[in-house]
């Protein structure tokens, strides 16, 4: 099943607050001056997006909206137009969404066949793979939907990362354990592939940052722990001594039932409880309220990690053309890839991307349902670069070169 369309956008009042926040009214007239001579610049984004059968979860957990992230691509476009139309760049965005990953690539081809050169993939790691195989290397292609490590490690030509990775996301919970000194872990991994990776990409960061892990279980169970989970967890979660729990359990079969059932009560972390991630409606600073009042008015549903991975991406490409002058792919991607670039995106910085496999430097929340409980990277974690190198593969760690 598969749909396609073209996008279009109101132009804002210009009575909303986001026109005074990004062109104070001091400005406006020395910008529409400079640029009434120019022809208007059109920037064109096709977001792609494969649809994915995780199968049947066993628990009853609300599942991710299935326009996670095309809201926040719109969105993206939105913003972008708020500014570009005093620039004389107009934006537009062209959706397809499939459950057919042969579909998914075809659809790709064509577009590139028709001109399209700017592309956002919502898709899993083998598939973004396939697609950055097929496009030539003019090709600008962002990453918005997989949080796959060896997409930064090792298949990491070409494309631009939006959407944190697992290890940043990990990484980012390993540093606050140990500036909290809970050190002793007992790990729960779920039987999906994901899960098997997730909690991979913690084993890494707790032998980083020094955290002892006394225990490891699998989830090898497939019963409906709604009514069980008091009685069954216990005896599950007893051996040695632990100071937290960690969960890795993407898709939530049965990580929101070890909160409060453990035998030692001691807090849990990872894809339940305390949860890392590259963006949450909790996040309110820095102006951030502002976007999830805007999204909200879009989506009228709360923003995800993969709605602001694509904004992020959309935002990128628009910071790009705004600071070039182009829409010429090549000349985008590298002013994106340079030391230059700058992206003003609601995290208490300005954020750019590494230079070696195009992972872009961000802080992570790690938040609970209803609130903001940290930011890392945390405080006393060095780099000689950045901080937020702390966070994820550095370039020594990988293969990529740019």
């Amino acid at each position: 099943m598969s749909s396609i369309r073209m996008l279009s956008f109101r132009k804002p009042s210009l009575r909303k607050p986001i026109l005074r926040k990004f062109l104070p009214t001091l400005l406006l007239p020395a910008l529409l001056t400079s640029h009434s001579a120019s022809a208007e610049l059109e920037v064109s984004i096709s977001y792609l997006q494969l649809q994915q059968d995780t199968g049947p979860v066993l628990s009853n957990i609300l599942p991710e909206s299935e326009d996670s992230g095309l809201r926040g691509a719109e969105l993206g476009i939105d913003d972008s137009n708020t500014t570009g139309r005093f620039l004389k760049q107009k934006y537009s965005l062209s959706q397809f969404t499939t459950d057919d990953e042969s579909e998914f690539l075809a659809t790709a081809e064509e577009q590139y066949k028709n001109g399209q050169r700017l592309f956002i993939s919502n898709a899993p790691a083998s598939t973004l793979i396939a697609l950055r195989s097929q496009l030539p290397d003019d090709a600008l292609l962002f990453n918005s939907g997989s949080p796959a490590d060896r997409l930064r490690t090792e298949n990491c030509k070409g494309v631009l990362h939006t959407l944190a990775s697992r290890a940043m996301l990990t990484d980012a919970l390993a540093q606050w354990l140990k500036a909290r000194r809970l050190e002793k872990v007992l790990i729960i991994t779920g039987n999906q592939p994901v899960d098997k990776a997730y909690s991979e990409a913690f084993r890494r960061g707790a032998k980083r940052f020094g955290l002892k892990i006394v225990a490891e279980k699998a989830w090898q169970f497939d019963a409906d722990l709604r009514r069980t989970a008091q009685k069954e967890m216990p005896l599950f979660t007893q051996t040695d001594e632990y100071d937290v729990v960690f969960i890795a359990d993407e898709r939530g079969d049965f990580g929101e039932y070890v909160l409060y059932n453990t035998w030692y009560p001691r807090p849990v972390v990872g894809t339940q409880g305390l949860k890392p991630v590259t963006w949450h409606r909790v996040v309110e600073q820095w102006g951030a309220a502002q976007l999830q009042s805007r999204f909200n008015d879009l989506a009228n549903r709360w923003m995800t990690s993969k709605d602001y991975a694509a904004w992020a991406a959309v935002r990128s490409i628009a910071e790009a053309v705004t600071r070039t002058s182009s829409n010429n792919p090549e000349i985008l991607n590298q002013y994106i890839r340079s030391d230059d670039f700058q992206l003003a995106a609601f995290k208490g910085r300005k954020l750019n991307y590494r230079s070696w496999n195009g992972q872009l430097r961000q802080p992570i929340p790690l938040i609970h349902p209803r609130s903001l409980v940290s930011q890392s990277p945390q405080e006393g974690f060095l780099h000689p670069v950045t901080e937020l190198d702390t966070l994820g593969f550095d370039q020594r760690e990988t293969r990529c070169h740019g």
